[in-house]
């Protein structure tokens, strides 16, 4: 309680002391039925859904800033997985130039290519839901506590006016007594006095009826004025309010929603380029390990067509090579090939013929069986390695 000569003068404490000692009384009485109650159901169900709001709102509020440290936990842990690889990955396995590629891009940004690195995805991810999302909730949230203070200063001034329409009520029903009083034969008090002064008592009691009276009246006039204005402006703020939450959620999760849609459609081109190189490393791995396993079986027609044992070799032929992937023919030139295939590498007739990146040759299996070169094709040369 605030103590007089601090911001608050004894008269003021005084008064104040007054009002919840009447409104305690007042609600006591209510509780009793002894006095009616103002009641305004369709305020009430307004009330309950402002309550209902504001716990979601405050409570989607907390769960976005929950979701906030979790990327930002997540973003850690990434870069410690990351750093693992780099440090684990040894120099003499497939990809080892690809991969210190991809952690450079995964480290700092390449301006040339517009590329963004896992860093700058995370840092921008949680930053877009920080200047959104969580933005958005928090700038919602910050009406809620005057809108509740305005409602509890409504109950309370709901309590003065019914307490001031009680007494002025009980003063009419007193005045109405007191001047059928004054109508009857004088009293003992008044008979005694002399005839002058009788009219003088009675003229004194009415007055002094009607003065209580004209401030009680003036005093629920007031009540009635500042809890109906109170009223009023929230009759027409809480509708609104509770129609808005349906525009806030949308934003909320629409954002939401959006960043994190291009957060992982970016981490999910660099995650393919991981996955990539990790293939291609299973590959080599089983190719080696074939290669080994077979080394007996394949050195014979390997030595043939080396030292040319087996007939002719193809016209134009220049080297051997062997397919490190599967690759499907997507048209009818193309050469179709299976992992560990063996391929003779012939020159083009013309080589302005020949693209970038693309070699002829025919299968050794289907030379050796047929001799016949009607079968050449292209294929890609990063899809086989020379032997």
């Amino acid at each position: 309680m605030a103590e007089p000569g601090k911001g608050v003068t004894a008269g003021k404490l005084a008064i104040n002391v007054q009002k919840r000692l009447t409104r305690a009384q007042e609600k006591v009485l209510q509780k009793l039925g002894k006095a009616d109650e103002t009641r305004d159901t369709v305020f009430e169900e307004m009330v309950a859904n402002f309550n209902k709001q504001m716990t979601e709102g405050t409570k989607l509020q907390k769960d976005l800033k929950s979701y906030l440290v979790a990327v930002k936990t997540m973003h850690e842990a990434s870069r410690r997985l990351q750093d693992c690889l780099a440090d684990m990955y040894e120099p003499e396995w497939f990809g080892k130039e690809e991969m210190d590629a991809l952690a450079e891009e995964m480290i700092e940004k390449e301006m040339d290519n517009n590329l963004e690195d896992s860093d700058t995805l995370w840092l921008d991810y949680h930053q877009s839901l920080a200047d959104k999302s969580v933005a958005c909730m928090d700038t919602y949230l910050t009406q809620f506590p005057d809108i509740k203070a305005r409602i509890a200063k409504r109950d309370r001034k709901m309590v003065d006016f019914d307490s001031a329409r009680h007494h002025f009520s009980s003063l009419q029903k007193g005045k109405k007594k007191d001047e059928a009083k004054i109508a009857k034969p004088a009293a003992l008090l008044e008979m005694a006095a002399p005839s002058w002064a009788q009219g003088l008592i009675s003229a004194h009691q009415v007055a002094q009826t009607n003065l209580s009276f004209n401030q009680a009246e003036e005093e629920l006039g007031r009540a009635q004025r500042i809890f109906e204005e109170l009223n009023v402006e929230l009759q027409d703020e809480l509708p609104s309010l509770w129609d808005n939450r349906v525009g806030v959620y949308v934003n909320t999760f629409q954002s939401l929603a959006g960043n994190q849609e291009k957060f992982h459609r970016e981490m999910g081109k660099l995650s393919q380029n991981l996955n990539d190189i990790m293939t291609k490393l299973e590959e080599q791995r089983q190719f080696n390990e074939e290669a080994n396993h077979s080394e007996s079986a394949s050195s014979a027609p390997k030595s043939a067509v080396t030292n040319g044992s087996e007939g002719d070799l193809p016209p134009g032929f220049v080297y051997k090579v062997k397919a490190i992937h599967d690759y499907a023919a997507t048209d009818g030139d193309e050469l179709e090939l299976k992992m560990g295939d063996a391929v003779l590498v012939l020159a083009f007739d013309n080589p302005d013929e020949q693209d970038d990146g693309w070699l002829l040759g025919v299968k050794e299996s289907h030379w050796v069986q047929s001799k016949d070169i009607s079968a050449k094709g292209v294929f890609p040369e990063n899809f086989t390695q020379k032997v």
